[in-house]
């Protein structure tokens, strides 16, 4: 099945996807800081550059797209049904380089938090927020 854009238009969608800074992530940072917890973001001397990291509780946070880190059983998490020898390998490495990285990330002493992008969507937000909160404090 062929591309439904043209080339110049695919680009310049593909552009404006973020890895860094996005709405989800943002979100999380603003319920952070609010709650009075301090940390620092996309900290590169840690293995997979967490999203968010509190050197005090010593965790490590990852805000992940649903679609780009393979969500299993989530609505958002759907292979294009164009171009599949492209997209399934790209989503595969990222799901292999997630694994690796949080077992990196647990063997240097850290706990490692998982936050889905569609965990962070009306109604369950609240609820994904107090729950990240008792992972973080919890020893």
């Amino acid at each position: 099945m062929a591309d439904t854009h043209d080339k110049a238009t695919r680009s310049y969608n593909m552009s404006q996807i973020r890895s860094k800074n996005t709405k989800p992530e943002v979100l999380v940072r603003k319920f952070l800081f609010s709650n009075g917890f301090r940390y620092r973001i996309h900290d590169k001397r840690l293995p997979g550059k967490p999203d968010i990291i509190l050197p005090k509780y010593k965790a490590a946070i990852f805000v992940n797209g649903c679609f780009w880190h393979a969500h299993e059983n989530c609505r958002f998490h759907v292979l294009p049904k164009s171009n599949t020898t492209y997209w399934f390998p790209k989503i595969e490495k990222n799901v292999q380089r997630d694994s690796i990285n949080y077992s990196r990330l647990i063997a240097l002493g850290w706990k490692v938090i998982v936050v889905w992008e569609c965990n962070l969507r009306p109604p369950s937000i609240e609820q994904t927020l107090e729950i990240l909160v008792d992972e973080i404090t919890t020893v």
